[in-house]
């Protein structure tokens, strides 16, 4: 919005041409959505605080180890969701298909993470919304989403996987790039939800994740860098480097009060909603699969539910004390800060070789 009212300007004054440079607006978007987190969280804790459903926000199995937490209120995903949405329609270009297609995933599953919270917060009901009533709507969202994503990438590689560090490299899955869209949305979404267990624990990872993706949404909008790197060059993905910045901001605003000991949980609001834009922005890019890489940490999450439930059903064990891992590090006696700690430091690892794959080719 400000982006197309201040760029014209350029031609009466020098200062205005800063905004069409994108590095300088991506600054703004992670300064305005920090902003208006904190101008949003004490009052939104506040009412959240006279909702709360008392300590049906903990889950049963985990009431022992997080009675403490008992009372602390959800849904602060609503404060991300709001300061990255608000900030993205500042700053960026609202001409640009890309940004609406990320808006509508990032939106229309946080929206289906808002309805999950809020029959928690209301019905006291910790179950919330079914399991499969979340996927029909994650599918049938990332569904419209990846039809548009396909219908703007270049003809070339729109139904086409990019495979890393070998250069010029893709795999043609034609209309199957459908589902397969569907799948990189969907997995790192309900991926940062499970592994959204621990005060601060999913929220740096993300926005170590939103910081790589902005780079590479800028490298990969931009045919000189494009080139010299040989990554595909998409046109107008760079655009998607403001909305990764209002995520690193809405992240380090939301930080700010979910820090140990935490004033406030995202919920589903937030998780699902950041994981469904960072796997749209993933297939935009063509770096789906570097996706795996950087974000790791909830590959890491994820897998350890599927073998621990596949393991219980085909044999009776279990592998893990609990999952995802990191309860089953809580009940091997790690505490949290020391369990929250580890993990970013491994979200970093593991964020620094998949950012390598750019140059390894």
């Amino acid at each position: 919005m400000l982006y197309h009212l201040l760029t014209p300007l350029a031609e009466y004054h020098i200062f205005f041409n800063l905004f069409n440079y994108l590095t300088f607006r991506t600054g703004l978007a992670v300064m305005t959505a920090l902003l208006l987190c904190f101008l949003m969280a004490p009052k939104l804790i506040l009412w959240l605080k006279s909702k709360q459903a008392g300590s049906d926000n903990i889950r049963e199995y985990l009431e022992e180890a997080h009675a403490s937490k008992a009372g602390t209120p959800t849904m602060g995903g609503v404060m991300i969701l709001l300061s990255v949405t608000v900030s993205t329609l500042l700053w960026a270009d609202l001409s640009n298909p890309f940004i609406w297609l990320a808006l509508l995933v990032m939106v229309g599953y946080g929206m289906i993470g808002f309805a999950d919270d809020y029959l928690k917060l209301t019905k006291r009901n910790s179950k919330g919304l079914s399991g499969k009533l979340k996927i029909l709507a994650q599918l049938i969202i990332g569904g419209i989403a990846a039809f548009g994503i396909m219908y703007n990438l270049p003809g070339h590689i729109n139904q086409h996987i990019a495979i890393p560090v070998l250069k010029d490299t893709f795999i043609f899955i034609g209309l199957f790039f459908i589902p397969w869209a569907l799948l990189v949305m969907i997995g790192a979404s309900n991926a940062v939800n499970l592994t959204d267990g621990l005060d601060g624990l999913a929220i740096v990872p993300v926005a170590i994740v939103a910081a790589c993706f902005g780079l590479i949404s800028y490298l990969v909008g931009n045919e000189i860098f494009a080139d010299y790197l040989r990554i595909p060059y998409v046109v107008g993905t760079g655009e998607l480097a403001i909305l990764c910045g209002a995520l690193i901001g809405g992240a380090m605003g939301f930080l700010w009060y979910n820090a140990p000991p935490a004033m406030i949980f995202m919920g589903d609001t937030g998780s699902l909603a950041m994981g469904g834009v960072l796997g749209a922005i993933a297939v935009m890019v063509k770096h789906e699969l570097v996706l795996a890489l950087i974000g790791g940490l909830f590959v890491l999450e994820t897998v350890s539910v599927i073998v621990q439930v596949a393991s219980f059903k085909l044999t009776g064990k279990r592998v893990f004390a609990m999952a995802p891992l990191h309860h089953h590090f809580e009940k091997k006696g790690w505490s949290e800060p020391t369990i929250v700690i580890r993990f970013w430091i491994i979200a970093v690892i593991l964020a620094m070789i998949g950012m390598a794959t750019l140059k390894l080719r």
